[in-house]
């Protein structure tokens, strides 16, 4: 070994912890929340198992709502409690609406340039406005009605038409993403590629889900991203990335081409190439920046009503009474063969039931991270500028203090309650809070509530053979929404109405 070399090697151990000596004096310096015992350079990593909103919340019981953590590199605010997120939320809501950057997040996401990913900035207002009003506003969501009637109406036939038990999660996820298509890119996406691989798009993008969160070591030690090229993350990335890329460089081929026949309002790709090509916009939409928020449209707005729409199936089965209720209400208000979206209004235990399935399971249960822009103060506490914030909405919505018998499915415990899901009662947020809300969630719930009454109103269903309701598992898949791990199986036998 040479000289140098053997300097390289010293320099790489001594730099980590000349900075790690330098985090400890600054952390003298200021009284941060409480947090566990950290080891020397990698900080609390060691006691983050799977490193999901459960291992999270064991922690926090022990020391606190707001709770301090080393993240190798990073400080980090883990918050727990309905009491500390109004807290926050009220008073320094921009200084925590910042997002941090991950390595697999930012390469399938254009460097971060879509609307879930993108640091807080005049980039990310522009683009959550134009996404807001070209898809998930009021009036937006209600022109899409035929849309999701059609698509609903489409799923009903294929379980009439069924022999056995029916696969829900993967029926529910086609209705999802097929919706989210005709109403983004003006039709369905093929199941099929170009190349006729059958490999489908949703399996891409439930591949690339997985990808996105897979932690990696520069994830917390920025100055080791050089091993994604010797652990293979850096290929596996490339690889998806190209397939995801050249889906997306098909739609703006087609939207592009002059021969195509137009819609009487277009969909989100028409109006993302006019703000493009209008040169009053604020900023410069390039190509990649439309691409990634069609990654962003896709799996925020599929994953999520697929998740939750499977999840509360899972629970009317795992609760014959709940169910019951549920149906006796929905056959008693609907006069039709189908419910309409105009009976919805009318459905309050079904909202309920919502509601609940959105507290035991919410989709995203750790939120996306987020990142403070500066520090403040909470309570006598200091929070760092660039500190990594991980809201547990998982844990907040299953804490006794705000929930009576939280791990009992419910949702009689809604029916006469103002709590909602919408960002102003914190001990329910599913969809987040603040500036950084989920602009999706009423397109989201709009489809869920009509999905949902139809499968109970056209349809009484009953587990597989030999399966009782003590036999439906609750294991959760990892990644940014927690899908059922094991799909629901259930059958399906046409209600006499």
């Amino acid at each position: 070994m040479n000289l140098q070399a053997f300097f390289l090697i010293i320099l790489a151990f001594i730099v980590p912890y000349v900075i790690f000596l330098s985090i400890k004096q600054t952390q003298r310096r200021q009284r941060l929340p409480p947090g566990p015992y950290r080891l020397p350079i990698i900080g609390n990593l060691h006691q983050l198992a799977g490193f999901n909103h459960r291992s999270l919340k064991l922690l926090s019981n022990k020391h606190g709502p707001l709770m301090f953590l080393q993240l190798g590199s990073f400080p980090s605010i883990v918050i727990s409690s309905a009491n500390r997120a109004k807290e926050i939320f009220k008073t320094h809501d921009r200084i925590f609406s910042s997002r941090p950057i991950f390595y697999t997040a930012k390469k399938l996401t254009y460097d971060c340039s879509n609307v879930s990913f993108s640091p807080y900035g005049d980039y990310w207002k522009e683009v959550r406005k134009i996404v807001t009003t070209e898809l998930f506003s009021a009036s937006k969501v209600q022109s899409f009605r035929a849309v999701r009637e059609e698509e609903i109406e489409l799923m009903m036939g294929s379980i009439e038409m069924s022999s056995g038990a029916v696969n829900l999660s993967e029926l529910t996820h086609s209705l999802s993403n097929n919706i989210v298509c005709r109403v983004a890119f003006g039709k369905k996406l093929e199941r099929n590629g170009r190349d006729g691989s059958s490999r489908s798009f949703h399996r891409l993008l439930h591949e690339i889900q997985k990808l996105a969160v897979e932690v990696s070591v520069s994830d917390f030690f920025p100055w080791m991203e050089w091993l994604n090229k010797v652990n293979g993350l850096e290929a596996r990335v490339k690889k998806h990335f190209r397939e995801l890329d050249k889906v997306f460089d098909q739609i703006l081929e087609e939207h592009l081409d002059p021969k195509r026949p137009k819609s009487d309002h277009g969909d989100l790709v028409d109006a993302l190439l006019r703000f493009q090509n209008d040169p009053a916009q604020s900023i410069a939409l390039t190509d990649n920046h439309v691409k990634a928020i069609f990654a962003d449209v896709f799996t925020a707005g599929t994953d999520t009503s697929a998740a939750t729409l499977t999840w509360t199936m899972t629970e009317l089965m795992r609760n014959p009474s709940v169910m019951k209720r549920a149906q006796e209400e929905i056959r008693r208000e609907v006069k039709g063969k189908k419910v309409e979206e105009k009976d919805l209004s009318q459905l309050m235990y079904l909202k309920s039931v919502l509601k609940e399935s959105f507290r035991v399971h919410p989709p995203a249960p750790l939120l996306v991270p987020r990142e403070t822009l500066e520090s403040c103060r909470i309570g006598d506490y200091e929070i760092p500028a660039n500190a990594r914030v991980f809201i547990n909405a998982g844990a907040i919505s299953m804490d006794p203090k705000s929930w009576e018998s939280p791990n009992e499915f419910r949702p009689e415990r809604f029916m006469g309650s103002s709590v909602d899901f919408r960002g102003q009662h914190f001990e329910l947020i599913p969809f987040g809070v603040g500036r950084r809300i989920c602009p999706g969630m009423n397109f989201a719930v709009q489809l869920i509530e009509l999905a949902l009454a139809n499968l109970l109103y056209r349809f009484d269903w009953f587990l597989p053979k030999n399966m009782t309701k003590e036999d439906l598992d609750l294991e959760e898949e990892s990644g940014i929404t927690m899908h059922k791990k094991i799909p629901l199986h259930l059958i399906a036998t046409p209600a006499i109405l």
